[in-house]
């Protein structure tokens, strides 16, 4: 049998709560053909990372909002600072551009900006309603990157399309993430699609994230970049000393959209 991954048996862990809410030690030992106790420490690593709470003999989630399964239950948290970002994120774009867009909440807010932008664009994104969205904006041309339609979501997972990101040049990529920490870097949810975001950070020639401030020194179960990964970070709420000195020791350009 296949030697599993800690982080692999993680995703499966979380995938299992986010079905039924609740889960044992026993249950997991028998499904994943694993010891307790290498559950007993992927459990524990979840937990410190707020993804679950452990229980006797098992888990729970700690709150199915926090893992934000839904993406319009997405759409709806934080959404004035989502707009102070993106509107922050607006005036960082040029006419003739070839922007690429995440399938994040908070790229799709930058993506209803678009849509009354009168610059001519073209937009690449793994996000099916970032696509939709910009569909009928005349001065937009959109490229849709392929893969696997992740259920309940607006993202496609894998990288069965990221080789088109070989055949392109892209100006600057804007992402978000899950969470964003110094040791952790820019982490998301997903490990599929953080392979997919991997991809674009590199094919992207500059990079802009888009958190806002409940996303920082947060971390989630992937990363995809780290802080050197990045050119631009525009948040909403100044960010604290040790952050600001980060972003100056890397050159990071830091923006606090004003909401």
């Amino acid at each position: 049998m296949k030697k599993m991954f800690a982080q692999e048996r993680q995703k499966i862990i979380l995938d299992k709560l986010v079905q039924q809410n609740s889960i044992t030690i026993k249950e997991l030992a028998t499904s994943l053909n694993v010891s307790e106790a290498t559950l007993r420490t992927d459990l524990t690593k979840l937990e410190q990372q707020n993804l679950l709470r452990r229980t006797h003999g098992g888990a729970i989630l700690v709150d199915t909002d926090e893992h934000e399964t839904s993406f319009s239950t997405r759409q709806l948290k934080n959404k004035t600072e989502k707009n102070a970002i993106a509107r922050a994120a607006l005036q960082t774009i040029s006419d003739n551009q070839s922007i690429m867009l995440d399938a994040s909440s908070t790229a799709l807010e930058l993506a209803h900006c678009l849509k009354d932008f009168n610059h001519r664009l073209t937009v690449v994104t793994s996000g099916l309603k970032v696509a939709m969205e910009l569909s009928d904006s005349p001065n937009i041309t959109v490229i849709l990157i392929g893969g696997i339609v992740k259920q309940g979501s607006n993202s496609l997972e894998g990288t069965l399309g990221a080789e088109i990101l070989d055949k392109i040049h892209v100006d600057r990529l804007f992402t978000s993430a899950n969470g964003f920490s110094k040791d952790a870097g820019f982490t998301d949810f997903s490990v599929y699609e953080v392979e997919l975001k991997k991809r674009m950070v590199q094919a992207a020639k500059k990079v802009t994230a888009l958190l806002d401030h409940t996303k920082i020194n947060r971390s989630s179960i992937a990363a995809f970049a780290s802080i050197a990964d990045i050119d631009t970070f525009i948040t909403d709420e100044p960010v604290s000393e040790d952050y600001f000195d980060l972003f100056q020791t890397y050159n990071v350009e830091l923006i606090v959209a004003k909401k």
